[in-house]
């Protein structure tokens, strides 16, 4: 008995050391500090082996691996082969080899085929764009001059940093299309924390999707999404940015990653800091100098009261990499803004001199993320945030302005003063829009074997608005107004892989629900007791829709998407926003849109050292109550600073075509052309067809690249670029019959802007310089009715990396 003892003892000693495994993670890279994509890893002892392949980035993780002594062997047609001896006796280690570059291997019967993470999501049948940010991120460019390189994509900025943004996809712009980060609306951060505030440096990739939205982003978008993914990286790092150029603009950015690798702990840190004059030159029939007896003389003219800052950070704490998460932070997000306002909804005659727009923002924030969670399969994602935004509208200056910077004079040659006492007609204000707010998205699927999956996703979006006018008295506020909107939208997808790969289906179904509340304290009619005036809208929807793709060769691959598509009115369009001119409208309805997209993507051909890709995409849109300015698109000499969405009664239509041609030669040049073709059309009063106003209907954007290696020092690297942007004309002004005249005064001129850079990373690759001119031959450029956007512009910048501590 006593042998049988020590015989079980032993036994479960040697059962219980081979049950423990760990996980081998790490990045590889070659030696000029470029990821090895598609390197393949071999791990292997006499009685064990497991392979896997580099991601995008270099990253690979093999997991359940015994304790016990390895052969690590990596190969890449690029490099020497890398051999290393490894010992797993931890739950997770981590490696980081660096391969030796060389010339083209000469290995035989040597095939590495894997679809990575981008080229999976450009072959589900969605009209999808997919922008990285590596390069970018060295450059003086802004988030949104990314987005207005893509196909389809059309960025319209009311002027110069910190202006109001909308993103046009399809011809479809404002709230029909969602931005996200990390699939958290970004209304949910406020004015003081948007896309031009996150730099390049520290996003991982941009998803756009035009018309068609996948179920897993559970959003209510009509016009398409675009999804700002953040980097996500656990290697330690630090990357800082700064740059100054025209406008007296600078910006700057610091983030960084520090990882134990031992317990997992994680700790990431972003900083961003902004400000320019936005003194640009402007000119044009409103722009001019007021003189005795109303006498006007066109000149050009500099803002003078455009300035704009924003500073914010972002910190998390956390684990990555664990058994039990894969990605698992706690964290706050912080921001402030202040921005001029140097004219109303549109350019008039007389600007504005002393409105200004405050804006702050405290939030918390949550993700979890897990692969293979509890069984095999099985993966979960939850993106959270709570917290509070708030803004205050300042506008107590009552003396009047002329384009020249100087008191404006009246027609005796009198310094005058607005009777209203304020810069906009509305009167004084010191208005305070307090808004608590809250968004979950929540994410479950679950992958039966490798060609059958099932999704199911949520997202919830709380918001609750008080309005408080502190320059009124203290009985005026008790009458102040309080405004909530909730949203929920759940959703169901399945996805199938059929054929090897070849045949993809995604089918999806949403359902939306909408709360409006909004409260409005008034005197009775003999005024001897205040009365809430409550509002309350509740709304429910269903929605649905598909993608496939069919891959008739290695090279030819058609994609089709289908959806009936909600789209819910935000809080602007509900509420109003008295910092952007915004006049409430709480009976505005929902869109209810079918989207159909039909695309081709052919290549990569490749002959000897070209390669070339095509792509197009069809695509229609059939909407009812589209959201838009129709009141102010036809009468916009009845008000000229204040606008108000309500919905187009007569059935919308949009039908076009995009197309996008990609050419590199030797991997140091790289040319992309695009174009993007469309009509927009509704009904006018008269019932006569026309094109909706205010939308560009005709773009081109041309980029091209040149890399120079070795460029005055062995291993740097010389990066030239040049983009052009060509809009045709469109009117603001919607027509109302064969008589044009008169029109011409409300068209957008054709537009051609050329943009030139360089940029110049030192032979360690941790320092990079870059160069840009903007808008070279200083071209007038309008994205929206009235208002000019910057002139010629130049900008320095200085980029600094350390990504090992």
């Amino acid at each position: 008995m006593k042998h049988f003892w020590v015989i079980s003892m032993v036994l479960l000693c040697g059962i219980k050391s081979y049950s423990q495994q760990g996980t081998l993670q790490g990045y590889v890279f070659f030696d000029t500090n470029q990821p090895a994509l598609a390197a393949s890893i071999i791990v292997k002892n006499t009685n064990f082996k497991k392979e896997a392949t580099a991601g995008v980035k270099g990253d690979f993780i093999i997991k359940n691996l015994p304790y016990g002594t390895y052969l690590l062997e990596i190969t890449s047609l690029n490099a020497k082969p890398f051999t290393q001896t490894i010992t797993i006796d931890q739950p997770l280690t981590s490696l980081y080899p660096i391969l030796e570059s060389t010339d083209l291997q000469e290995l035989q019967e040597v095939l590495v085929k894997t679809e990575t993470d981008k080229r999976r999501k450009e072959t589900q049948g969605f009209s999808v764009t997919l922008i990285n940010t590596e390069e970018a991120g060295t450059r003086n460019i802004q988030t949104n001059e990314l987005l207005n390189n893509a196909v389809g994509v059309k960025l319209r900025q009311n002027g110069g940093l910190g202006s109001q943004v909308q993103y046009s996809l399809n011809g479809l712009s404002g709230s029909s299309v969602s931005i996200f980060i990390d699939g958290i609306p970004i209304s949910m951060y406020g004015s003081s924390f948007n896309l031009n505030s996150i730099p390049p440096a520290l996003i991982e990739d941009i998803e756009v999707y035009k018309g068609v939205v996948p179920g897993h982003l559970a959003d209510d978008a009509l016009g398409g999404v675009i999804n700002v993914i953040l980097k996500k990286g656990t290697k330690s790092n630090l990357n800082a940015s700064v740059s100054y150029g025209s406008f007296n603009t600078f910006q700057s950015n610091v983030n960084g990653l520090y990882r134990l690798d031992k317990s997992g702990f994680t700790v990431k840190a972003s900083g961003f800091y902004n400000y320019s004059d936005n003194d640009y030159k402007i000119s044009g029939p409103t722009i001019v100098d007021i003189g005795l007896g109303g006498q006007e003389t066109r000149i050009t003219a500099r803002r003078f009261h455009d300035a704009y800052r924003s500073v914010g950070g972002i910190l998390q704490v956390g684990y990555t990499n664990v058994s039990w998460a894969d990605q698992f932070f706690v964290g706050l997000t912080g921001s402030d803004d202040y921005k001029e306002v140097q004219h109303g909804a549109f350019v008039t005659k007389i600007p504005y001199k002393g409105r200004f727009l405050e804006s702050d923002a405290l939030l918390a924030n949550l993700t979890y993320q897990k692969k293979d969670l509890l069984v095999k399969g099985l993966d979960v994602n939850v993106n959270g945030l709570i917290g509070q935004r708030n803004r205050v509208v300042n506008d107590t200056v009552a003396q009047a302005y002329s384009w020249t910077g100087d008191r404006a004079i009246d027609f005796q040659g009198n310094e005058f003063e607005y009777t209203w006492g304020s810069q906009q007609e509305g009167g004084p204000t010191l208005l305070h829009i307090n808004r608590k707010v809250a968004s979950i998205r929540s994410g479950l699927s679950y992958a039966f074997n490798q060609d059958n999956r099932i999704l199911v996703n949520h997202v919830y979006s709380g918001l609750d608005r008080v309005d408080e006018d502190r320059w009124l008295s203290t009985l005026e506020n008790s009458l102040a107004q309080s405004s909530n909107l909730y949203k929920n939208i759940y959703s169901l997808s399945y996805e199938l892989d059929l054929f090897e790969n070849r045949w993809k289906l995604n089918a999806f179904g949403k359902h939306y629900r909408q709360k409006v509340e909004n409260i409005k304290p008034e005197f009775n009619d003999d005024r001897t007791q205040i009365v809430d005036e409550v509002f309350t809208s509740n709304k429910n929807y269903n929605g649905y829709g598909f993608a496939t793709s069919y891959a008739i060769s290695d090279d030819f691959m058609v994609l089709l998407s289908a959806e009936r598509a909600i789209r819910l009115p935000s809080e602007n369009e509900v509420f109003g926003d008295a910092g952007d001119n915004i006049i409430p409208n709480l009976t505005v309805q929902p869109e209810i849109s079918e989207n159909v997209n039909l695309g081709f993507r052919l290549g990569k051909y490749t002959y000897k050292k070209h390669e070339i890709s095509l792509s197009t995409n069809l695509f229609s849109r059939r909407i009812k109550d589209l959201i838009g300015l129709p009141a102010n698109a036809e009468e916009l000499g009845e008000n000229d600073e204040l606008v108000q969405f309500d919905n187009f009664n007569e059935e919308t239509n949009s039908r076009g075509f995009e197309a996008q041609v990609q050419y590199t030669y030797d991997n140091n040049l790289g040319i992309n052309f695009n174009v993007s073709k469309l009509r927009l059309k509704t009904q006018n009063r008269r019932g006569q067809t026309v094109d909706i106003p205010n939308t560009p209907l005709f773009t081109m954007n041309t980029a091209v690249r040149y890399s120079i290696k070795n460029f005055l020092q062995k291993k740097a690297r010389l990066d030239l670029f040049y983009n052009h942007y060509f809009t045709d004309e469109f009117s603001y002004q919607l027509a109302q019959g064969s008589n044009v005249s008169g029109l011409d005064a409300f068209l957008i001129p054709t537009q051609f802007v050329h943009d030139f850079g360089f940029s110049y990373a030192f032979p360690k690759q941790d320092i990079v310089l870059s160069f840009d001119i903007k808008n070279i031959f200083n071209a007038d450029a309008f994205d929206n009715r009235s208002v000019q956007k910057p002139g010629r512009a130049f900008y320095l910048k200085l980029n600094y990396f350390i990504n090992k501590f």
